[in-house]
Order: structure tokens, then sequence, then C-alpha cells
């Protein structure tokens, strides 16, 4: 087995090969002057099972190119198998037409990188289960929701939560961890105007003197959530948790949550979170490296990886 880290997550790629004890491969990735992505390959490959660690997140598309150039480098090296391991998956939100003359891009992007060389996939909690689909090879889907259980049930123990899916969309994954931790659940009712934009319109539920916790798989803007979180206390929830799995925290996100009603916004590092996230006191980060290391080790043993969620 050989790991091969781009630049978008160190920090993540050193955890998942202290915990494998595999050193992480040696390659040059660099720019040229014009910020063209170079990519060479500093040991032999040839024959070997290589996991290419990237998350497409920002900047996007330097990233993609990173992965893209990365996994036709090993393929052009002879690599016996590649695993293109993204604990985000950029572009995802655009997996449908949401109007006429409009791409899916998160099915362009399955076909760029099944072209530019990966064998098999591996992320964490795609944002629609459909996109497992637009690939043509195989794919395992990671879930955080166990080691958020985890740190919920050893960080808050005794609380009796009520699970808050932000749309209808989550109520799966917060029914799932309800069941979980015994919590109620409650379904924020929310309208979309335009992307990045929304208001939270009623919430579904009985709040009333009970802590909440949100759980979401991605926080961008932090709008949605920040609004959410305004409207639960409104409602009488006592304190305002919330539990996502990827920080993409653009713009004013991180100075949005700071000022909000939020008592708690955890993450995970599938995104290196930015200083400024670090920074803020309302930010915990949660790490999802034994969780990507085991699997990682599955699959290069062929052996279960589902098995990781019974």
């Amino acid at each position: 087995m050989k790991i091969l880290a781009c630049n978008s997550n160190i920090p993540l790629a050193e955890a998942v090969s202290d915990y494998l004890d595999v050193p992480l491969t040696k390659a040059n990735i660099k720019r040229f002057p014009d910020n063209e992505v170079f990519v060479e390959i500093m040991e032999n490959v040839r024959g070997q099972d290589v996991f290419v660690l990237q998350s497409t997140s920002f900047p996007a598309n330097d990233n993609m190119m990173e992965l893209l150039i990365s996994l036709d480098a090993l393929r052009r090296a002879s690599a016996k198998r590649i695993t293109a391991v993204l604990p985000y998956f950029g572009y995802a939100r655009q997996d449908r037409k949401p109007g006429p003359r409009t791409p899916i891009s998160a099915k362009l992007a399955a076909n760029i990188i099944t072209s530019a060389g990966a064998n098999r996939v591996l992320t964490i909690d795609l944002h629609a289960g459909q996109i497992q689909g637009f690939f043509d090879i195989p794919l395992d889907n990671l879930y955080a929701a166990p080691a958020m259980i985890t740190d919920i049930k050893t960080k808050h123990k005794g609380k009796e939560f009520v699970v808050v899916s932000p749309d209808v969309g989550g109520v799966t994954r917060a029914r799932y961890i309800a069941s979980r931790i015994n919590g109620d659940l409650a379904i924020v009712d929310k309208r979309r105007e335009k992307a990045g934009v929304s208001e939270v319109m009623n919430v579904i539920g009985d709040v009333d003197g009970r802590p909440c916790l949100i759980v979401d798989d991605i926080v961008d803007s932090a709008g949605t959530l920040c609004n959410a979180a305004e409207a639960l206390k409104k409602m009488g929830a006592t304190e305002v948790y919330t539990y996502i799995t990827h920080g993409v925290l653009s713009g004013k996100a991180v100075e949005r949550v700071s000022n909000s009603a939020l008592d708690e916004l955890v993450i995970t590092d599938s995104i290196q979170p930015s200083p400024e996230a670090l920074k803020c006191g309302k930010i915990r980060v949660l790490s999802i490296a034994p969780l990507l290391a085991e699997a990682i080790r599955r699959i290069s043993e062929e052996t279960s990886v589902s098995s990781l969620f019974d």
C-alpha cells in the first residue's frame, strides 16, 4: 500500500499515515510560473496499491487539477490499482439540472476522475446518494455519523436532545442520529430563493425547553444554520449545537457563526479548517482520520468496508 497526499489537506493525510504506520509517498507537486500544475512521483509505484488523498475544496478547480494530474502520473507509472480518496467531493451539490441549459457538474467530475485513471473512489457523506451512480467504478461512501454519535455521547452525556434536520432532505440523517442517542426529531421548513440564500419559515416539532442538535452534511455560508439556530431559540430551545461533516465555511461564514445563536459548531477535518475557523471559540474540529484510515486498510486488504458501520 502507498498513500499519496496532494496539497488540499496535508494534516489529514499525515494523520491517516500515522494511523496506518505507512509513510506518505514522496512526490513533487508544484506550480509552474503560469500556475500550471506539475506532479512527479519520487518513488517506484509499479504494481502498487496507491491511495491518493485530496479534498476538492477551495480552491476547488486547483485541487481538482492536482488530483487529476496525480492520477494520470500514477497510471502512467504502472500502479496496479489507484483509489481516489476524496474526504470532500466538490461539485457534489450540482447533482441535477435545477433549470434549463444548466450542467450536471457532479457527473462531469465523476467522468473526468475516472478518465484520469482512478480505479475506485473512497469518499465521506456524499451530498446526494445518487452521485454514487455517476461513477462507473466502485465507490465507497463512508458516514461520519458514528464518529459524531460517539462525540455527542461523550461531550453531552445526559442531555435529552431534539435532533433537528435543517431541511427535508436531511431527515434520514437526523433520524439515524436521533435513534442512536434516544432523541426526538424536528425539521426546519425553509424556502431557498436562490443558491446560498435561505429563510427559515417554520420549525416542525416541539423544541420548547429542550437542547437541540442540528445535523447536516455541508455548512457553506452558514446562513441556513444561523437562521435555524435563531428560530429554534425563539421557539424555546435552551441550547443549539450542530454537527456538520464538511466545513466549507466560505466568505463570512466564520464571522456569522461567531455572532449567531449557536452554542457550538462541530465540523470534521474532511476539509482543512482555515486559521479563522480554528480561532473561533464556537467551532470545534472532530477528526475523521481513524475512520478514513480504517477504510483504506480494509480496501487494501480486500475486506468489508460496510462492516465499519454495523
